[in-house]
């Protein structure tokens, strides 16, 4: 399909270029969202008309996009996600979750201006672009940890995937020691629980009543002497 367009688009042309596009990218992408015209002879008139208010709005939105992306560009916004040891998450941060945090914090963008190949799946810092008008693009830092914490370790260029196997590797050793030191305990106990017994009592006090015994007819022998 042949559209006329009504912004600069990446890869495709300026404002007012007649381009060739797939039928489902114009039905789906720039026509409803107003970015182009049908190439048709009275849409190519109504375009020539309107060019000089299309240019000046065009303008208007550049410079407010340009204001944005002096506040907004090399910022960093942090993602709380659960995630295992190896840093895989459990889902992953989509271009809609990443413009839901920009947003909040104060910046208003959509999930069309999010430039993302894929969703992200990992634990660390995640570099993208945000088109914020078809001339201005920024650059942002998406921190996506499991704490706030982790965040901070991440942003100051750790990686806390390899350093939390390493405290799962000093717990494991520390909670072995700890068994140890029960299995220790647990034998001492039985120890003084066995000579604490009945039976321990019985037996001592046979091993008194031989001695006894013992020391009575050493007695008797030094009188027959």
């Amino acid at each position: 399909m042949q559209v006329i367009l009504l912004e600069r688009i990446g890869k495709l042309g300026q404002m007012g270029d007649t381009v060739t596009v797939k039928d489902g990218f114009a039905r789906n992408y720039l026509l409803p969202q107003g970015k182009a015209l049908r190439a048709t002879e009275t849409n190519k008139e109504r375009f020539e008309k309107d060019r000089a208010t299309l240019e000046t709005r065009n303008l208007e939105l550049k410079s407010e996009a340009e204001n944005v992306a002096g506040k907004l560009n090399d910022q960093s916004f942090i993602a709380i996600r659960q995630a295992g040891d190896t840093g895989q998450l459990y889902g992953s941060v989509s271009t809609r979750d990443i413009a839901d945090i920009i947003t909040e914090a104060g910046f208003s963008v959509s999930r069309n201006q999010i430039q993302l190949d894929k969703p992200i799946k990992l634990l660390g810092v995640h570099p993208l672009h945000v088109s914020l008008h078809p001339e201005v693009i920024v650059s942002v830092n998406v921190n996506v940890a499991r704490t706030e914490e982790e965040a901070k370790r991440q942003a100051r260029g750790e990686d806390v995937s390899a350093q939390d196997s390493d405290d799962i590797i000093e717990e494991a050793i520390a909670v072995e020691e700890v068994f140890e030191d029960e299995d220790l305990a647990k034998q001492a106990e039985e120890t003084l629980e066995a000579e604490a017994s009945p039976d321990a009592e019985e037996d001592s006090a046979d091993t008194t009543a031989k001695s006894e015994d013992v020391t009575v007819e050493a007695d008797k022998e030094d009188d027959k002497s």
